[in-house]
């Protein structure tokens, strides 16, 4: 499998990129090719164009959630596809895989609307759209898992407003190495995630992490515990962005191999 990050909040130094509070990755598996998320705006269609990434041969659209720092992008995307269409361009038709509650809207107070800003509706008419609260396998090895189990006592209890978003959802590739673990947001929590993988791909071998780990401000107590888990795993390295701050970078860097991650990092499992 081969991983790009197109969007994330850093941009690794030297890349001629464009980072924002969001995440998208680009992923090569098993000869199928995967968008996984799609940022805030329209700049991981700018830094794919950038690394010479086809987005339009795409097999799959995976979203994490439906927050608006990893589906708005797709506001983006559809008119760049349409327009590909009537330029009579090679065009491949994705299939979109989420959780059924990703559209559901989200609105916060304050903000506005948070949510997906296209319908279901609105997506299935130009794409195939497979919706999944179960695991729906992607390729031979690249899992879609669906709800996560909430299983731990410190994680993935604290809700945005009344939202607790029980459609968060990962990826995991089961390699020969071990599993490595992609994920959005981590609103499940990255321990709960982590040990559902394990679960679905019967494989308790962790090999990498990489994706938004929720760690803005957390407790003490919660951070802690975290990175004691994280510890035991036996990973080769993790690879914490998007919604991590550099505090928790810190703490979790001293229990385990941290690499440095943003947009520009391509890895290679």
């Amino acid at each position: 499998m081969k991983l790009t990050i197109l969007v994330d909040n850093n941009v690794l130094p030297s890349k001629n990129l464009l980072g924002e509070h969001g995440l998208s990755f680009y992923i090569e598996a098993d000869d199928k090719k995967i968008l996984f998320d799609t940022g805030y705006s329209d700049i991981f269609l700018k830094n794919a164009q950038k690394m010479g990434i086809d987005l339009l041969d795409l097999d799959y659209i995976v979203l994490s959630h439906g927050h608006y720092d990893h589906t708005w992008g797709l506001s983006h995307y559809l008119p760049f596809y349409m327009s590909a269409i009537k330029q009579d361009r090679n065009v491949k038709k994705p299939t979109i895989v989420t959780h059924p509650d990703t559209f559901k809207s989200k609105f916060d107070e304050k903000l506005g609307e948070i949510g997906c800003l296209i319908s279901e509706e609105t997506l299935s008419k130009n794409f195939n759209v497979e919706l999944s609260k179960g695991p729906f396998k992607l390729t031979q090895n690249l899992i879609f898992l669906g709800k996560i189990a909430r299983l731990n006592a410190f994680e993935g209890k604290e809700p945005i407003g009344n939202d607790y978003i029980e459609e968060d959802s990962a990826l995991a590739f089961d390699s020969d190495s071990g599993i490595v673990v992609i994920t959005g947001c981590s609103h499940s929590g990255i321990c709960n995630i982590v040990e559902y993988a394990k679960l679905v791909c019967d494989n308790p071998s962790i090999t990498d992490i990489i994706g938004g780990f929720h760690l803005v401000n957390p407790p003490e107590q919660k951070i802690f515990r975290i990175a004691d888990y994280l510890s035991k795993l036996g990973t080769k390295g993790i690879h914490p962005c998007h919604c991590t701050d550099f505090r928790s970078k810190m703490i979790l860097s001293k229990y385990t191999k941290l690499e440095a991650t943003g947009v520009g990092l391509v890895k290679e499992y």
